[in-house]
């Protein structure tokens, strides 16, 4: 089965990007709202921003 990276139609926070990457790596979408959090902090904001 080909898995497909594409925005959640469920978890509508933040445009459902980050639910969309947890569905795709099968991880709590906390998880990876926490992580582009983190990144945005500790990069100086420019990076996370972007991504």
């Amino acid at each position: 089965m080909d898995k497909k990276l594409t925005r959640s139609s469920n978890d509508k926070k933040l445009f459902g990007v980050c639910a969309g990457v947890a569905e795709y790596f099968d991880v709590d979408p906390t998880l990876i709202r926490v992580g582009i959090l983190a990144l945005t902090i500790f990069t100086g904001f420019i990076p996370g921003l972007v991504l």
